[in-house]
């Protein structure tokens, strides 16, 4: 891919620095002389601009997140394509980490701090919701903090490229047609909700879902389940139940309180969940407050010691060492690389296009004998 730092695109904005790669592009800091600003630069390698899907995935992310008004919703301020038929999405500079690199340095977050972040959070999906846009890949790197007219812990919701919208009605027949297909499944193991992991349609219940598995590793630094790859996390999502958070790790100030707002935000049935953002910000602002919240629980709590797990629970594939006794144990330790999450969605869908390739084979071949007979 070629090299943009040190080069003006556009005719207005200077290349600084790389801040970002991935199989797709590649994302810059630059420079908008004439505004006197910095701005986020995300550029699609040109030779994917062939791959229809591809680019489809980058307007419709572009297409998202220009509807988005939100204060904690990156902003986006243009988009279009190169003279070099690359694609780019023109975004706010975000001068912060994401929830990852935090829970990486600081360990496990204090729920109040943890709700604050996440109710802001909520509000933010609310809006993308009310437009009829599902994020679809929720995940602490996709949420980043930053410091916002002094106010800090000001949580920025970003990377809409796998969100779901809806095309105009059909002017024929009136009907709206997803851009997804039920059936695909998309997005990051260790998130996903029951209903994505089956690759149903979804809808702003499966965010619900997803935003509380991160809360869950907000505070634990933990995932709510005890899995060793990704497909293990696929299975639990759908059937397991999920560890009470207030006995995953001990020597954290979480309680049953907790667990109430969390367990069902996290229940399997999307219609036993918060039906909205709202609802869900609304129950953790009892976090805040200090009062309990009267919610009864779907299924009895799975208990477990309250003693930190061996480090052979965890997924290979997140490569997370246990989390000490102590919440101050350093970060290093607790949360692995970011890099350790990539590529997962591309593994899955290679799994099952795989599966699909392997059911036409043995068709064509049974074709073939009964032509032969």
């Amino acid at each position: 891919m070629e090299d943009y730092v040190g080069q003006t695109v556009l005719g207005q904005f200077r290349i600084l620095e790389e801040i970002g790669r991935g199989g797709m592009g590649a994302v810059y800091k630059a420079e908008q002389p004439d505004m006197d600003r910095l701005v986020a630069v995300k550029i699609l390698h040109p030779r994917l601009a062939s791959r229809q899907d591809l680019v489809l995935r980058f307007r419709r992310e572009a297409r998202a997140m220009s509807r988005l008004t939100h204060p904690n919703t990156v902003r986006v301020l243009l988009f279009g394509q190169l003279e070099n038929g690359a694609l780019y999405i023109v975004m706010e500079y975000l001068d912060g980490e994401n929830l990852l690199q935090v829970e990486r340095k600081a360990g496990p977050l204090d729920p109040v701090r943890a709700a604050r972040i996440m109710i802001q959070v909520c509000g933010a999906l609310g809006e993308a919701h009310s437009l009829g846009i599902v994020h679809r890949d929720l995940k602490p790197e996709n949420i980043v903090l930053s410091t916002q007219g002094g106010i800090s812990d000001f949580p920025k919701v970003l990377d809409f490229g796998l969100a779901k919208m809806k095309d105009p009605p059909d002017p024929k027949t009136g009907s709206l047609r997803a851009l997804t297909q039920q059936g695909a499944v998309f997005g990051t193991p260790e998130f996903m909700s029951p209903e994505q992991a089956r690759g149903e349609v979804l809808d702003a219940r499966s965010d619900i879902y997803s935003l509380c598995v991160i809360l869950y590793e907000m505070v634990t630094c933990k995932l709510p389940f005890k899995a060793k790859s990704p497909m293990d996390f696929i299975t639990q999502h759908i059937k397991a139940p999920p560890i009470p958070v207030h006995t995953r790790v001990s020597g954290l100030s979480l309680e049953e309180k907790h667990w109430k707002v969390m367990e069902r935000a996290l229940r399997k049935d999307k219609d036993e969940r918060y039906q909205t953002t709202l609802e869900f910000a609304d129950a953790l602002m009892t976090w805040l407050n200090g009062s309990g919240v009267d919610l009864p629980l779907a299924v009895p709590a799975q208990t477990e010691a309250p003693a930190p797990a061996p480090a052979a629970e965890e997924p290979a594939a997140r490569a997370r060492p246990p989390v000490q006794d102590a919440p101050a144990a350093k970060a290093s330790e607790i949360v692995p690389e970011r890099a350790d999450r990539l590529g997962r969605g591309v593994v899955i869908g290679l799994v099952v296009g795989l599966g699909v390739l392997f059911v036409a084979v043995v068709v064509l071949v049974l074709l073939l004998l009964g032509f032969m007979t």
